[in-house]
């Protein structure tokens, strides 16, 4: 299907092409990363692991529904007990957190000095913000962690 002048009243981040050359309008400007949930079999584990390792902040807990906020920069990365239903480590290829550093080779071996799980070597991986060197790590429960300077 051909281009669709009509779309031009919208801006170009709100026009899209589908795989299928078809162009469709959002309604909505696509910003970034919220946040993200991931079940944990041990809250306090993760929180600790998170805070201590990856520079998360405790920004708020919601007892009501055990619900751990954890302010990672703009973003949030939230802590959910696993249960029988939603386990934890499962349902998650990885999450990519955008970092500021100049020595990513460096946080590598601070981050396994401190006993942390790094997979694989520093690679060059494509992002949200284009592509650039790149290390995974894991959590306590196994996610996989992607750590990429912006």
């Amino acid at each position: 299907m051909p281009f669709n002048a009509s779309l031009w009243r919208h801006s170009l981040d709100q026009v899209r092409f589908r795989a299928d050359g078809r162009t469709i309008a959002l309604v909505f400007k696509p910003l970034g990363l919220d946040h993200v949930v991931l079940r944990v079999a041990d809250q306090a584990r993760s929180q600790r692991f998170y805070v201590e390792h990856l520079g998360c902040t405790v920004d708020h807990v919601n007892e009501r529904i055990s619900l751990i906020h954890l302010r990672f920069g703009d973003h949030m990365i939230d802590l959910l007990p696993a249960s029988a239903d939603a386990p934890a480590g499962g349902g998650m290829d990885h999450v990519c957190l955008s970092i500021d550093c100049h020595d990513l080779a460096g946080v590598v071996e601070e981050l396994k000095a401190r006993g942390v799980t790094v997979e694989g070597e520093v690679r060059d991986r494509r992002g949200a913000y284009g592509s650039g060197p790149s290390i995974y790590v894991r959590d306590p429960d196994g996610y996989k962690i992607e750590l990429k300077p912006r």
